[in-house]
């Protein structure tokens, strides 16, 4: 007998029927209908993959820089800011991803559907953890960089580490190595970061960042 994965509600429902990870291949769009806010799933090779529950340090970290990025965004009027769970199909690699954040400017909105996002981000970042390193580093570093998004962070909070990668003209990244801790965003316009801001605990508050950044 074929075992089925069920995933359970944080909430506790008596009259919830459980919900059973779908066995074999999906199609992208069956995946959409499966995944819901609260559950963090890929579309990987055709199969649905679940990820790991986030530690605490991922959390804070994903939504500090979700914060400060959203802010300057909406202040500029730059574009959009999304967060996890919100899927990227990728269609070179024909992949579905769920980075934990990603920036689309205005002149791409058109990419931009209610449920997804169809192709290239302008911006993808990814916080790493043990878990998911090998992934973000390897196999979705290619599929981004095959796909054509432009700009491409991997933070691992754990580490301290801190890269960045720029879409050169020939379509490969290139490390891109912040100057005086300073990294300077190549899409989002006029956006810098100060490396050290991320390893302090608890992180800087927000609004100090955002009057560094002339925002307020």
């Amino acid at each position: 007998m074929s075992q089925a994965r069920i995933i359970h509600t944080i909430e506790y429902d008596p009259e919830a029927e459980p919900k059973v990870l779908p066995e074999g291949k999906v199609t992208f769009e069956e995946y959409l209908a499966w995944a819901d806010e609260d559950i963090a799933a890929e579309w990987e090779n055709g199969r649905i993959v679940l990820m790991s529950p986030a530690a605490r340090i991922h959390q804070a970290m994903v939504r500090w820089l979700s914060t400060v990025l959203s802010l300057y965004v909406q202040h500029h009027d730059l574009g959009e800011v999304l967060i996890a769970p919100f899927a990227v199909r990728l269609r070179v690699s024909d992949q579905g991803r769920e980075p934990d954040l990603l920036f689309v400017r205005t002149e791409n909105m058109d990419r931009l559907k209610n449920t997804y996002l169809d192709g290239a981000a302008d911006l993808i970042i990814e916080v790493a953890s043990p878990e998911s390193m090998m992934r973000d580093r390897g196999q979705k570093y290619i599929e981004y960089e095959a796909e054509g998004v432009t700009e491409y962070w991997l933070i691992d909070p754990q580490r301290r580490s801190a890269e960045f990668h720029q879409l050169g003209e020939d379509g490969l990244y290139r490390p891109i190595l912040p100057q005086d801790h300073i990294y300077h965003s190549a899409v989002v316009v006029g956006f810098y970061l100060d490396v050290r801001w991320l390893w302090q605990d608890p992180l800087p508050g927000e609004l100090e960042i955002l009057r560094t950044l002339h925002v307020i």
